[in-house]
């Protein structure tokens, strides 16, 4: 069974840094476009087509960032651990969200999600 399992949520104030890893584990063969997304305000139910992309990094290194997080975030990846990263700096209070890690591995797999808490 192949899991994306995520760390590194937490909170922070205003302004700080946090970093968040995922690691794929499992009988993973081949990994494609890895990324972040948040359960964004406007899906309480928190269904997977209504969160908001974050940053996305494919096989070929080339990213798209969210124009949110533009110039603060940045997202790498690692093929040889299976994983992928996003180092957010200059956190803002509406960063706070819960962020998902998201990897194409024959189809589309999601880790179950980690809280980051941006304070005032």
């Amino acid at each position: 069974q192949v899991r994306l399992v995520e760390s590194g949520g937490g909170t922070v104030q205003a302004g700080g840094s946090l970093r968040l890893s995922c690691e794929a584990s499992g009988n993973v063969v081949n990994i494609g476009t890895m990324g972040w997304y948040r359960r964004g305000t406007g899906n309480p139910r928190d269904l997977v087509a209504l969160r908001d992309l974050v940053a996305v990094i494919r096989t070929d290194g080339s990213i798209k960032y969210s124009d949110s997080v533009k110039g603060r975030f940045t997202i790498s990846r690692d093929d040889a651990k299976k994983a992928v990263f996003l180092q957010m700096n200059n956190l803002k209070m509406e960063d706070t969200d819960v962020y998902y890690c998201q990897a194409v591995m024959g189809v589309d797999t999601w880790g179950q999600g980690t809280q980051v808490t941006v304070s005032a």
